[in-house]
């Protein structure tokens, strides 16, 4: 396991990791993330063992942008393309069926999204039920040992979860956890 400073020749390589199916810590623009591409379901498999996480919770993406989620085969309905206006990139993530889709204020991240084919299976860097890291030597400390690469870029500059939001066909709106976006409105 390494632990690389955040840049172009570290996107590089970390794309590189999980377009092989490895598993790598990297930064967002709330928490750091735990990460797998959702084309190997041993490295999404790890994912859940590494952070001990039930296998009944889904594992949301994280996306290069809203294209990328249509083309993940999610189209966004009218409710949720006006939420992703207003909020993406940042801290929403819009759950249409059964998955949830977040893309993250953090530029390097979205291009490693964007190099790794547009969405990666991501959830926060620590064990089932501590506390999100927000820094990478806290992932580390939780679960980054067990990781094939960690990728710091100094503290999370967020530091709270991402607001998680039922987008309904009707367009009913449902907040299923509140975070970072504290007044939610369509």
């Amino acid at each position: 396991m390494k632990i690389l400073p955040c840049t172009e020749t570290t996107l590089d390589e970390a794309a590189a990791v999980l377009n092989a199916g490895g598993v790598v810590v990297i930064p967002t623009d709330t928490v750091y993330g735990l990460a797998a591409h959702p084309g190997f379901p041993a490295a999404v498999d790890r994912l859940y063992s590494i952070k001990g996480r039930e296998r009944r919770k889904k594992i949301a993406l994280l996306a290069a942008d809203a294209a990328a989620v249509e083309a993940f085969g999610f189209p966004l309905p009218p409710a949720a393309k006006e939420l992703a206006a207003k909020h993406w990139p940042g801290a929403l993530t819009l759950v249409l069926g059964e998955e949830g889709f977040r893309v993250p204020d953090h530029a390097w991240t979205r291009r490693l999204l964007a190099a790794c084919g547009g969405v990666l299976r991501v959830t926060s860097a620590n064990l089932s039920g501590g506390q999100p890291a927000t820094n990478a030597p806290q992932a580390l400390a939780d679960v980054g040992l067990s990781a094939d690469l960690v990728v710091d870029d100094g503290p999370s500059s967020g530091g709270v979860p991402s607001t998680v939001v039922r987008v309904r066909e009707e367009g009913e709106i449902e907040i299923l956890r509140p975070g970072a976006i504290p007044k939610l409105k369509g």
